[in-house]
């Protein structure tokens, strides 16, 4: 029986599989790729962002709630998951930004908050790694942390001599970094919306954004994945707490989007197998080594 070919998406709080990489996740699904999302922290300290669920007792009751509706999202992407286990840092107001929390996720060691993935990464065995690139795709701390710890996660999980009592090694083949809010998806929903008479939901925003060339030139892979924006929305709308569905997320209608900008983005950003870019699948060049190898990226000499 041929290997089965397996995916790790690794987020910092509940709801950032759903906004980031969800249409790629279900559609490998549906392909018979086992996918595991970890997600670093409860998001214990955000925000209520949906107006409707901004009330007493679902702050009460934050945390929990949170772990629900991860549990929901979960379930309608059809993957695995598990929490890293720790605490939520907050997004830091102020100017200078006040110190993190005592015992948040971005305070800790990198070398100490690896740990648990390293452990997931050898029990799980995944081909391909996803996570954020070193500015965290926006620079929430602990957006920033999940790019030192997967990064941390890649570079050791392999090493036999390392993190001892965590299982045997397993060395991941390609490690990706999502680019989901860059400018030329934004420009191309943008100008998708007015040319259909329709008002822009970016309209302001663009005016603002200044383009960074050199960010842009990153994206490597481009996975369509169009099919499967319908069950990407549903899975951000299990986030209730999170997602208010009369806003930003939703602004731009479902049809449109898919025309659009069709794919989900990506950077390829480590390998140990021939690659040949650009690409439309994070597999690329995986199947086949999985094949000959039979899931056994240590033997291999590359």
């Amino acid at each position: 029986m041929a290997e089965r070919l397996r995916l790790m998406c690794v987020h910092a709080h509940p709801d950032d599989e759903s906004s980031k990489g969800a249409a790629t996740m279900a559609k490998y699904v549906a392909e018979g790729v086992d996918v595991h999302v970890v997600t670093c922290t409860g998001g214990e300290r955000g925000s209520i962002l949906n107006p409707k669920m901004d009330r007493p007792d679902v702050l009460a009751n934050l945390t929990e709630i949170r772990r629900q509706e991860m549990e929901r999202a979960r379930d309608i992407l059809g993957v695995r998951q598990d929490w890293l286990g720790f605490v939520d840092s907050g997004w830091p107001e102020g100017d200078p930004p006040p110190p993190l929390p005592e015992g948040c996720f971005a305070a800790q060691p990198v070398e100490i908050a690896a740990e648990p993935l390293v452990r997931l990464v050898r029990s799980f065995r995944p081909h391909v790694m996803t996570t954020y690139d070193e500015r965290g795709g926006y620079p929430h701390p602990d957006h920033v942390m999940c790019h030192k710890v997967s990064m941390r996660a890649w570079e050791i999980a392999g090493d036999p001599d390392a993190y001892p009592g965590t299982g045997e090694p397993w060395q991941p083949l390609k490690l990706y970094y999502h680019h989901t809010f860059h400018r030329e998806r934004i420009v191309a929903l943008h100008e998708a919306m007015l040319a259909r008479g329709l008002e822009s939901p970016y309209a302001e925003r663009l005016e603002d954004w200044k383009p960074d060339h050199e960010h842009e030139r990153r994206v490597t892979t481009r996975v369509p994945a169009a099919d499967y924006f319908a069950v990407r929305d549903k899975a951000l709308l299990a986030h209730a707490t999170q997602i208010d569905p009369d806003g930003h997320w939703f602004a731009i209608p479902l049809e449109v989007h898919q025309a659009a900008w069709p794919t989900e983005d990506y950077e390829l950003a480590k390998a140990i197998v021939p690659v040949e870019l650009p690409e439309d699948d994070l597999f690329a060049g995986v199947r086949e080594i999985v094949a000959e190898y039979d899931g056994r990226p240590e033997s291999l000499t590359v």
